[in-house]
């Protein structure tokens, strides 16, 4: 049974089916900002959380790392200052306009695909990485399990993911704040409505997505043992599992 992330938010997309096309567009438009964007929500902190975040989970140096939904590489820059080698690290991303914007930054292989159906040979990596970007898939139970498939055997898998508060009023001060507030001043400062609007996409679906039980259950399902979830700050979440 497939284990969507979020139902459909009919504020950005007519219907579910259309979710995939609406995800990539957006993407696609938004990437030369997307950077920018994660040092904004992040007070430009980001970077050496992700470090932290990587460290925790047990990425080492010389380590075969593959990180899905890449963007432009934001995670996979992170565990480079770790691995220490290009050719051990491996991005992949179903938007093109996010992998070109990433190749300025970086020159490890790049891939464009999404993440249900990986082009990887069995027992191919020592870690996947899922950087804030597991509310944008179809079928979490599908991913995890191709993850599974591609993991060596003890590899881990990290995702790093912002969890809403379960109270009402924390949810709604969230909400005001990364929903109306953050949008605004994003696209006063980029002159970028398209940038606003992809903003207020991400707190919707931080908002809507799955309570940490649900993808722990599926990271379970999947085949992945000691999943586990660590919490930073109240709301930075850190879902580890091995295979």
């Amino acid at each position: 049974m497939a284990v969507v992330p979020h139902p459909p938010l009919v504020d950005f997309y007519e219907a579910p089916e259309r979710r995939e096309h609406f995800v990539r567009d957006l993407f696609d438009d938004t990437a030369p900002w997307y950077d920018w964007s994660v040092a904004f929500l992040s007070f430009g902190s980001g970077g050496r959380y992700r470090r932290e975040a990587l460290a925790r989970a047990g990425l080492t140096r010389g380590q075969r790392l593959l990180d899905i939904a890449t963007g432009t590489g934001v995670v996979a820059r992170a565990a480079l200052t770790i691995t220490g080698n290009t050719g051990d690290i491996i991005g992949m991303d179903p938007s093109i306009g996010m992998l070109l914007a990433g190749r300025e930054k970086e020159r490890f292989p790049l891939i464009e695909g999404g993440s249900e159906h990986l082009p990887f040979r069995d027992a191919s990596f020592d870690m996947i990485t899922i950087g804030f970007a597991l509310r944008h898939f179809a079928d979490l139970d599908a991913v995890f399990r191709d993850c599974r498939r591609v993991l060596r055997p003890g590899g881990r898998i990290l995702i790093m993911e912002i969890t809403a508060p379960a109270s009402r009023a924390a949810r709604t001060f969230l909400g005001a704040y990364m929903g109306g507030v953050v949008p605004a001043m994003a696209t006063v400062l980029t002159r970028s409505r398209k940038v606003g609007r992809m903003l207020a996409y991400y707190w919707a679906t931080t908002r809507d997505c799955v309570r940490p039980e649900v993808i722990l259950a599926a990271l379970q399902s999947a085949g992945f043992a000691d999943a586990n979830r660590h919490v930073e700050l109240g709301m930075f979440s850190e879902y580890t599992g091995r295979s």
